[in-house]
């Protein structure tokens, strides 16, 4: 069995949250900001979840949420032998990050590992620093992840392989983004797009110019 299709990730999620993404896409409209065009992420302004992440990075430095503030910072969970999902919504970060030119900079990608086991720091480090290498990644015990997932209302869970001790990891395969003060705003769903992400991107940048 391999990674979560779109399909199942989104489902997963829903049930996670107590709400289907379909209702929740209804309510992409921020009070106050409603002569802007909405986003093409879900809206999650205010959510009670996705509020607190302390794990080391690869180099072994405790890291929080508050250590990206200044930035709009992506925080996606996988691992890094991921088929699919993984490398494509790093790679598509890399590239609106790119696109983005100057402001593009301001934009901080991180990802934490859901497989502590195989993925250590040595391999975290290349990994990412393959896509970007300002990318950060998170890694940690079992236990100081399966908290982090659990803030964040993520699902993962082991899938045995065919041979002995192979297995696959399924997990929400969404990006949760972060406006500058680190508070959270948007749930991306994957395969959004990179022209979606670019369009969301820009409007928190907006939001507080440099």
């Amino acid at each position: 069995m391999a990674d979560l299709t779109p399909r199942r990730a989104a489902l997963l999620l829903g049930l996670s949250l107590g709400l289907s993404l379909g209702l929740l896409a209804g309510c992409d409209r921020v009070p106050g900001l409603s002569s802007k065009e909405p986003f093409k992420a879900v809206d999650i302004t205010g959510a009670e979840y996705a509020r607190e992440l302390s794990l080391p990075d690869a180099d072994g430095k405790a890291r929080t949420l508050a250590d990206f503030k200044g930035r709009v910072t992506l925080v996606f969970f996988g691992y890094t032998q991921c088929p699919d999902v993984c490398p494509s919504t790093l790679a598509e970060l890399a590239a609106v990050k790119r696109d983005l030119g100057k402001d593009g900079e301001r934009l901080q990608g991180v990802f934490v590992s859901v497989d502590p086991q195989r993925d250590t720091p040595e391999v975290l480090k290349a990994y990412v620093g393959n896509f970007d290498p300002g990318f950060v990644a998170l890694t940690g015990t079992p236990e100081q992840i399966d908290k982090a997932a659990k803030n964040f209302k993520v699902f993962y869970a082991k899938v045995p392989g065919r041979t002995e001790g192979s297995y696959t990891v399924d997990h929400t395969a969404g990006t949760y983004v972060f406006d500058t003060q680190g508070n959270v705003r948007l749930f991306v769903r994957y395969g959004s797009g990179a022209e979606a992400l670019r369009h969301d991107l820009k409007r928190l940048l907006e939001e507080d110019p440099a």
